[in-house]
């Protein structure tokens, strides 16, 4: 096994009485793609910049690409690309300027072929001259992207890059982005998007500070300890309110004309199925549950730090 990537334990930070991320371990190998999902102020966007050098830790330790995150911040920032959930490239620049700024940020030399490439690659060449702000919700993410990579980093850090973006573009922009792991390059990217996470290697899931599950989908899925089922039949989708109120249901959560329900205790569904066995036309099938089903469960179990402090 070769030295990971991103290797941190007991990351720890307080903002006043609040402990926004409280002694996360996470150690990822190079050239994976590893989601981070967790609800919005679980935490995610400040672990992030800890690591790659933009916060200091009041709390824990660790390297990224090799480095001190506390000692080495400088080295990690020069070896890494991170993309803010803002748009982050001047929307009053062209699209050719917006790249050179970047480059001389980074002291790129042969900056212009350099940058050239980087057109030909986006697809962007004959439109280089055009406005950034000009430009559609996803090819401002795929610039963004080619921002982040154009002094060829070891890292990308990626903070929900595709909020907001049509399908069609999410694809392509995920495409892109295990064409880039294929080339050795190590990726942290937060999202919301169930279909994203279960594209990644492996993911990291995050409630209000604290890491509650780590591992690929199907991992995480088996060892939560969920049962499914779903009703179909006349109304069924219409029962959601009211079961999801029963004792022990975890969800319950209407998908078209149809009712998934989920629990850790099986007695819980029996119940449901038992309670509307009256109406024949519902039909109760056992299914396993999804890595949304999870991650809800997750947040129902997880205290608010918010509250908290």
């Amino acid at each position: 096994m070769s030295v990971p990537a991103i290797d941190v334990k007991g990351l720890v930070k307080i903002y006043g009485t609040r402990t926004v991320v409280d002694h996360v371990d996470l150690t990822i190998q190079p050239g994976r793609v590893c989601g981070f999902l967790g609800p919005n102020g679980s935490g995610k966007t400040t672990t992030l910049r800890m690591i790659c050098g933009l916060l200091t830790p009041d709390g824990g330790s660790g390297t990224c690409l090799g480095y001190d995150i506390i000692r080495q911040r400088d080295e990690i920032k020069r070896q890494a690309g991170y993309m803010t959930q803002k748009f982050g490239l001047y929307e009053d620049l062209t699209i050719r300027e917006n790249l050179e700024f970047v480059g001389r940020l980074y002291q790129l030399d042969h900056l212009r072929a350099k940058v050239d490439d980087a057109l030909d690659r986006l697809g962007l060449a004959t439109r280089q001259h055009q406005l950034t702000g000009s430009l559609s919700g996803g090819w401002k993410q795929r610039l963004a992207l080619t921002a982040c990579v154009l002094h060829q980093p070891r890292l990308l850090l990626l903070d929900e890059p595709t909020a907001g973006v049509d399908p069609k573009a999410r694809r392509a922009f995920w495409d892109e982005i295990h064409t880039l792991a294929g080339q050795g390059i190590t990726v942290l990217v937060s999202t919301h998007y169930m279909d994203e996470a279960e594209r990644c290697h492996e993911i990291a899931y995050i409630a209000y500070g604290k890491l509650m599950a780590r591992g690929t989908a199907t991992e995480i899925i088996n060892a939560s300890g969920l049962r499914a089922i779903i009703g179909t039949g006349p109304g069924a989708d219409r029962l959601a309110s009211e079961i999801q109120n029963l004792p022990g249901i975890t969800a319950a959560a209407a998908f078209g004309t149809t009712l998934h329900v989920c629990s850790p205790d099986q007695a819980a569904l029996d119940a449901v199925i038992k309670k509307y066995a009256g109406r024949r036309e519902l039909v109760w099938t056992a299914t396993d549950p999804t890595l949304e089903d999870v991650f809800i469960h997750f947040m129902g179990q997880a205290q608010d730090n918010a509250q908290a402090a």
